[in-house]
């Protein structure tokens, strides 16, 4: 279900701005915070378009359905990867033994990853972005950080070692946003594992 034109842009190798689906416009308005301007954005992008594109890699393909939006998961690609019918036990990181600690640095301005984001399907629905959405009896809107949250709280409560920082203002990619800041936690975390 990923946005058809901008699948296409990458796999144009389109480094323009003016289109919304555009791969530049989309680094700028969902990997890092509107705020923030990578000093190396040009690279960043070359990198971006140098991701191999088709329903064989990225995004992958794709099945019809009669079930809203019309869409299921194909068998190629790591959007797909990521569908129910392949992760049939996603807590199964619970149950490991020894159970390494976790550290979850995230930006408090991310909306890829967001109790509202804008790459779920269900949130885009109910914001009529996507028409004809079902309702949220049907197709609700996925609150990633809950789910992520009582995941981990799951893992502490089976022993694991769990740390959440979140930092404000930035976005999706706070290794790029605010490297001293994630440095320091994931140093932080590597000594004490040293």
């Amino acid at each position: 279900a990923v946005n058809p034109d901008f699948a296409r842009r990458l796999a144009e190798g389109d480094r323009g701005g003016e289109a919304e689906t555009s791969p530049r416009s989309i680094l700028n308005a969902f990997v890092w915070a509107p705020s923030f301007v990578p000093e190396r954005i040009e690279a960043l992008l070359d990198a971006a378009l140098a991701q191999h594109t088709g329903e064989t890699s990225y995004p992958g393909d794709a099945r019809p359905s009669k079930n809203w939006p019309g869409v299921a998961p194909g068998v190629h690609g790591p959007i797909n990867a990521l569908a129910p019918i392949y992760q049939t036990a996603p807590l199964a990181f619970c149950e490991v033994a020894p159970k390494p600690p976790i550290l979850w640095v995230r930006g408090g301005a991310d909306s890829v990853v967001s109790d509202a984001s804008m790459f779920d399907l269900g949130t885009l629905g109910q914001l009529g972005v996507v028409p004809d959405w079902p309702g949220e009896a049907i197709y609700p809107p996925q609150p990633m950080i809950a789910q992520i949250r009582e995941a981990l709280a799951r893992y502490a409560d089976r022993g694991g070692e769990v740390d959440e920082v979140t930092l404000p203002d930035i976005g999706h990619s706070p290794y790029l946003e605010a490297p001293d800041a994630f440095d320091a936690v994931f140093h932080r975390l590597l000594a004490r594992l040293v």
